[in-house]
């Protein structure tokens, strides 16, 4: 679940740089699409708060963000429904705030029964005191915290899956920093032919 990537929380992001934010959910969303992980979007009150950001919403153009006025994403049945009808009892989220719209829906999920894992690098909150609060309580309840590279990895386990490292591969290059341009780096090596340097 993606929850709230909207104009107005950007607005009011203050634990991280907000442009950080956009490239690890924008990164998390398009990792969702290479590993075909079901993804549900909302958004609340989009005609006051603003709509979806175009970088999640470019990931999947076809669907429509569930629009709600709960403040606990959880408490509207038709997000309830999306994560029920996938069938799976692993639940990933990543939000806007994090204090309010992530640790509501994610302890609630937990109490009823799902293992949840909170974004915590595609979150944010209004302070980082809220934020990290926020994460506190949630690993407290039993949520897992994890950032999104973390989930690229343990989505791919190995290198030698190739069904999924090439679109893997270019998420990484192209939202992964430092860790992109490595692996940018990498694979410039890897496709430089060797020479013989005894022949010299």
């Amino acid at each position: 679940m993606l929850i709230d990537h909207q104009p107005y929380q950007f607005a009011d992001l203050h634990s991280h740089e907000p442009t950080m934010i956009v490239n690890n959910v924008v990164g998390l969303a398009k990792l969702a699409k290479v590993f075909d992980v079901p993804t549900g979007l909302t958004t609340v009150i989009e005609e006051r708060g603003g709509n979806l950001i175009k970088g999640i919403q470019d990931v999947f153009p076809d669907q429509q963000p569930i629009n709600r006025t709960f403040i606990n994403t959880w408490q509207d049945r038709r997000v309830v429904d999306v994560v029920e009808k996938t069938g799976r009892k692993k639940l990933i989220i990543a939000g806007l705030w994090t204090e309010i719209c992530v640790a509501m829906p994610a302890t609630q999920a937990l109490d009823e029964g799902y293992d949840v894992f909170v974004v915590t690098d595609a979150c944010g909150g209004v302070t980082a005191e809220a934020h990290d609060m926020a994460v506190r309580r949630m690993v407290q309840a039993g949520v897992v915290p994890i950032t999104w590279m973390a989930v690229a990895g343990e989505w791919q386990r190995d290198w030698a899956r190739e069904s999924t490292t090439g679109g893997a591969g270019e998420v990484m290059a192209e939202h992964g920093g430092g860790s992109g341009v490595a692996l940018a780096w990498e694979l410039q090596l890897l496709a430089t032919p060797t020479t013989d340097v005894t022949a010299r």
